[in-house]
């Protein structure tokens, strides 16, 4: 079974969000169940510098296709200089303001990777796997112009490329696709409404996620699209890459451990509270994040005293919207040696927070499926969380059930609640340092969180669309 995956991040080369990690670890994943996964990604500046010299094997209207391989993954790169080869991020300037090319940047990605889903490559697939809006007109390219059927993932449905009507002319589409069930959206472009009317299957990364986007409330203008066509909807979750993230063999730890030596963990959280000049004693809280509405971040910034009060400490490492850089960073200097925050975003931190902090809060109003909380699985990091989402479909709740049977792994509560969130902070107090605490952590760390399971999900529909 061959497969092109389309993304417009993929790590370790580029990396904005849990996209590019998936992107990443999924091909590897494959392998096991049959699966040869080639990707296509855009070439960034940062791109272009890790891979060096690759082979040309396509021409393309300002650049050309270059193919070859990168830490295990066979890849397509998109070079259009053009379109990719400029400061900032993928999707916007250093800034933070979205590159005013970006229907144009996104659609040329589409259309390479409709050429090479019919072979002009040279290499012919059975499947392509589109992510997100960036990839979305795939689906739509191979629905009028003919190819291999088509998988669309969404990682999250708020994000759906849209743009206005004038943008139908460059794409080069038929205008049988300006319609209801094509691109235009309101008389607008919506690259993801197309890709969700054109795909032979849609996924999205839990199947909490793929029961909430056909509501109102959390399909964001999507749902009756995706309504008619629920039938083609999977849920997989997402797992993570346990060779990458294994606290046994972590470079970025001060002490590396396993659920039988989880003593070993204090070593960790001592280097982080002398880097960010804590104080020692009392549960470390960590948050690793956007800081954004979605994330339900507002709620912590509101909840920082009474974590505080409750003799807990907090670091965290993230940037986005200024009100919450400003809300953490204001924080930070209201109680020295209780918080601490990092604005801005860096790997191996993240890796060390996972791996020295006793939990990690993540109050998201809505999470597709969430990473880093089952990085906090992996890492006996204990997940706080809200009950939504993939977040739901991941973690056992510490209630009473679940502590008398050894099952819990992490604390849920209700979404977009901040005394739900407040509560949920006094309870994960109120257990840490008692053995409950230390078995929701070996729970946490025996959980399945890699890719084996759901990679084999995506083998099984893959199969179903071929066969």
């Amino acid at each position: 079974m061959k497969v092109l995956s389309v993304a417009s991040e993929v790590y370790p080369l580029i990396k904005t969000g849990g996209l590019a990690d998936v992107a990443g670890a999924l091909p590897a994943a494959l392998a096991a169940h049959g699966v040869e996964m080639r990707t296509l990604l855009p070439g960034y500046p940062k791109v272009m510098a890790a891979l060096g010299k690759m082979k040309p094997v396509l021409q393309v209207d300002g650049g050309q296709v270059l193919f070859g391989t990168h830490a295990g993954l066979t890849l397509y790169v998109l070079d259009v200089p053009t379109l990719f080869d400029r400061d900032g991020g993928p999707y916007g300037d250093a800034d933070g303001q979205d590159w005013d090319d970006n229907a144009t940047r996104f659609a040329q990605l589409s259309m390479v990777a409709a050429r090479l889903a019919r072979g002009e490559a040279g290499w012919q697939p059975d499947v392509v796997h589109a992510h997100d809006w960036q990839a979305a007109l795939v689906p739509v390219y191979l629905r009028y112009a003919g190819g291999p059927p088509s998988v669309l993932t969404i990682h999250n449905i708020a994000f759906q490329g849209r743009f206005t009507g004038e943008v139908f002319g460059e794409l080069d589409l038929p205008q049988q696709a300006w319609s209801v069930d094509g691109v235009e959206y309101y008389n607008d472009v919506s690259y993801l409404k197309g890709g969700l009317a054109s795909a032979n299957a849609i996924t999205t990364v839990s199947p909490t996620y793929a029961r909430e986007i056909l509501t109102p409330h959390f399909g964001m203008g999507m749902q009756d699209v995706i309504a008619p066509r629920a039938h083609l909807v999977h849920g997989i979750v997402n797992g993570i890459d346990t060779d990458v993230w294994n606290p046994e063999a972590d470079p970025t730890l001060e002490q590396s451990y396993t659920p039988r030596t989880l003593a070993r963990r204090r070593a960790n959280r001592t280097a982080l509270e002398a880097q960010f000049g804590l104080e020692q004693g009392g549960p470390l809280f960590c948050v690793i994040s956007r800081l954004t509405w979605q994330k339900g971040l507002d709620l912590l910034a509101d909840n920082i005293d009474h974590l505080v009060g409750l003799g807990g400490k907090l670091i965290v490492l993230g940037s986005g919207e200024p009100a919450l850089e400003d809300a953490f960073t204001q924080a930070a200097a209201r109680h020295p040696g209780r918080v601490a925050t990092f604005i801005g975003y860096d790997e191996a931190l993240s890796h060390r927070l996972q791996g020295g902090s006793d939990a990690i809060l993540i109050p998201s109003r809505f999470e597709p499926c969430g990473l880093t909380q089952l990085y906090g699985l992996r890492y006996g990091c204990v997940p706080i969380v809200a009950c939504t989402g993939g977040l739901a479909d991941t973690i056992v709740d510490a209630n009473g059930a679940a502590l008398r049977a050894n099952v819990a792994t992490g604390l849920l509560h209700a979404p977009d609640s901040g005394p739900a969130l407040g509560d949920a902070i006094a309870d994960a107090v109120a257990l840490y340092q008692t053995p409950a605490w230390v078995k929701m952590q070996r729970n946490g760390m025996r959980a399945d969180v890699g890719w084996q399971a759901s990679a084999g999900e995506y083998a099984a529909l893959y199969r179903d669309l071929t066969s």
